[in-house]
């Protein structure tokens, strides 16, 4: 038999291949798609179910006066406080009140971008908020001052309260309010640590005029 015949004899090859398993990585990256589709289909099932104020709540972060407390986006420290009885602004101006004026002291520094934090609000213990006094122009406050990445930057901020608003009082710092609205903004919130007795003591004893002006 010639080598012709030989090869002629020989059962013909198959064409195509049997289909054998797929690669381990695909097999992964699969599982990966399914998993995250599905924890998307999850969340917005959850979201389905929160009303508008809800998905407008804030993260928030909270400290005592004195930590550094870290919001992911920026950081703030209370610093200290002081309580008086007028505020003297820039322009020599004497602005008095019938209740307190609460000066705080505070330090913030960014974490990626330079943020303006908006003004902050007094929380009292029962629940009650009061916004920073509109009486002291927000040019001579902690909002005016860009706050960079990583950089310390300091001011005060001002509130005209009742000498009741001291005990247990908050002071809760966010960014500023946009026409966009943003689902769980960061806010910190500082223990002033005044208990009764303090509260008292500050309430007591404030300043006849504090000035604004630069030292």
């Amino acid at each position: 038999m010639t080598d012709t015949q030989q090869r002629s004899s020989a059962p013909p090859a198959r064409r195509g291949r049997r289909a054998g398993r797929r690669p381990a990585g695909t097999s992964r990256l699969l599982s990966a798609l399914v998993g995250l589709a599905l924890a998307g289909a999850a969340i917005m099932l959850q979201t389905a179910y929160l009303d508008e104020g809800e998905l407008n709540l804030p993260l928030t972060y909270v400290g005592d006066k004195g930590e550094d407390v870290d919001a992911k986006r920026f950081t703030v420290r209370v610093d200290s406080y002081v309580s008086a009885k007028s505020i003297q602004n820039d322009s020599n101006e004497t602005i008095g009140t019938d209740h307190l004026f609460l000066v705080v002291n505070a330090s913030a520094k960014s974490s990626l971008k330079p943020y303006k934090l908006g003004q902050p609000v007094l929380m009292t213990e029962d629940g009650k908020k009061f916004s920073a006094t509109d009486r002291v122009d927000s040019s001579q406050t902690l909002s005016n001052v860009w706050v960079q990445p990583d950089i310390w930057v300091s001011g005060r901020y001002f509130f005209e309260v009742p000498a009741s608003a001291l005990p247990g009082a908050r002071v809760v710092f966010a960014m500023p309010q946009t026409f966009i609205v943003e689902s769980y903004q960061p806010e910190v919130e500082v223990d002033l640590g005044l208990d009764e007795a303090a509260a008292r003591k500050l309430a007591a004893s404030p300043q006849d005029v504090f000035s604004t002006a630069k030292k």
